[in-house]
């Protein structure tokens, strides 16, 4: 953890947060055609943060199986509770939600999840399945004894008129539940179609980023304090990156910065990141005049057998002037863009780019990223910044992000209660089904080949194709 002294850590969040007070009222306002929000078991409808959440006792609720559902009301609520977490629905049989889509697209799905007891019901024994538009996003789920509330959330390409949401028991006798879902058509530009690729050997592009399912692993603000979705422009929430932070405290330091962010157009948008991301960076300096030889590394724990888009922010708040910082950026230990200069690409100081990384783990849990000096670092500068991260899941060949299951095991095991019984008579076509999408993205081929943040439209000369990715081997 970079600050051990806790009160330092305060002071500047503190700092951070007024500073920054007026820069969130100029926030665009991101308006979703699709802004479905729903707050389950509840009989009223329920407002957080000027969100207004239907209660899905609605005649209009999109619930369409209420049969066995139970809502359930919290008893003895914190005072400092959010209410959609004082209510739950409770499933005891295989049930579901579907919103109607207005606007085909990638749209996020968050489903929000905190366990109390009620009626003598303990809600952290549920145990269920949860799949959304045919992806298995959850397989027997228990938020067991977590005292805080926990939020899952997931980009989900539409392209029919309704967004299908099941909820499974994991067996007789248990239930599933949620107290809480939003299903929001997600700004055009949030997910790019096309990442690299890292894997060390040949420099490839990964293509359909946006036909694949995805979770959100780790959103982190590095450097700055916790974005609450009330200070973020598409409701998101991006913690510190202390506990991830796995170089030497004296290596770097946390950076603010107190000016205007110039989004461009064509670049990253406050969609992408808000400004209370960009303001502030963990950077590398030298100050006695000679440049460092170590790298910031961040470690992030992982589930094994999937592929992560990792997303990493970066916006020049530390330099004085163009051109004076450079850096390599690796992945897994892989060199994945090698002697960065964000001067050339946003061709102005304080303006956020991105780049969007595809990896697979490395059988050890965890995913590494870093940035560190190269042979063109200069003496005095900066050797390496870094604004945010974000790690998303990629569902698997059997269209899951929750093991080696398919839609069709969940929802054909129910009323067994044992999947395993069923894998010699499903698993044949969840194969199928898998080597069927392969094919498709094989044919896919390389079209709208973006794999970073554009550059600004307004700039002559620009050369989309700028960039020194190298995928050499480990560092």
């Amino acid at each position: 953890m970079e600050e051990t002294n806790s009160h330092r850590i305060h002071s500047f969040s503190l700092l951070i947060l007024t500073f920054s007070l007026f820069s969130t009222l100029s926030l665009s306002s991101f308006s979703p055609t699709d802004n479905h929000l729903v707050s389950c078991g509840s009989t009223v409808d329920t407002t957080v943060d000027n969100r207004r959440f239907i209660s899905d006792s609605n005649p209009n609720s999109p619930l369409l199986s209420s049969e066995k559902t139970i809502p359930l009301t919290n008893q003895s609520p914190s005072p400092y509770s959010i209410q959609i977490y004082n209510s739950a629905r409770i499933f005891k049989k295989p049930s579901k939600y579907a919103f109607e889509i207005k606007e085909p697209g990638t749209h996020m799905v968050r489903l929000h999840f905190h366990a109390f007891v009620s009626c003598n019901l303990d809600l952290s024994d549920a145990q269920f399945h949860v799949l959304v538009n045919g992806y298995v996003a959850l397989s027997n789920f228990s938020v067991g004894k977590v005292r805080d509330f926990v939020v899952k959330e997931y980009f989900i390409w539409a392209d029919s008129d309704k967004i299908v949401i099941n909820f499974v028991p994991a067996k007789k006798g248990k239930y599933g539940f949620v107290n809480a879902i939003e299903v929001i058509s997600a700004p055009k530009d949030l997910i790019a179609d096309v990442g690299f690729l890292v894997n060390g050997n040949k420099d490839e592009k990964f293509v359909g980023l946006t036909k694949q399912a995805l979770e959100t692993v780790h959103r982190i603000n590095v450097g700055g304090p916790k974005v609450t979705p009330f200070n973020d422009t598409v409701w998101r929430t991006w913690i510190p990156d202390y506990e991830f932070l796995k170089s030497s405290n004296d290596l770097s330091k946390r950076m603010y910065f107190g000016g205007r962010i110039h989004y461009q157009i064509g670049g990253a948008s406050r969609e992408v990141g808000p400004d209370f991301v960009y303001k502030t960076a963990r950077v590398i300096t030298n100050t006695n005049g000679s440049v460092l030889n170590a790298n910031m590394t961040w470690e992030f724990p992982v589930d094994e057998g999937y592929k992560y888009l990792v997303r990493m922010h970066f916006c020049d708040i530390a330099s004085i002037s163009l051109g004076l910082i450079h850096f390599n950026v690796y992945v897994n230990g892989y060199l994945a863009y090698e002697d960065l200069d964000l001067s050339s690409i946003t061709y102005t100081l304080a303006s956020p780019f991105y780049v969007d990384f595809v990896v697979d783990d490395d059988s050890s849990g965890v995913l590494r990223v870093s940035v560190g000096p190269t042979n063109k670092t200069m003496a005095y500068g900066v050797d390496g910044i870094l604004n945010g991260v974000e790690i998303m899941k990629m569902n698997n060949s059997m269209g899951s992000l929750g093991g080696k299951i398919c839609a069709g095991m969940v929802l054909k095991s129910w009323p067994r209660g044992n999947i395993g019984v069923l894998v010699p008579f499903v698993a044949g076509l969840c194969l199928l089904l898998s080597l069927a999408l392969v094919m498709h993205r094989r044919t896919v081929g390389m079209r709208n080949p973006v794999s970073w943040s554009k550059l600004p439209t307004e700039v002559p000369g620009v050369d989309l194709n700028h960039g020194n990715l190298h995928f050499s081997g480990k560092a």
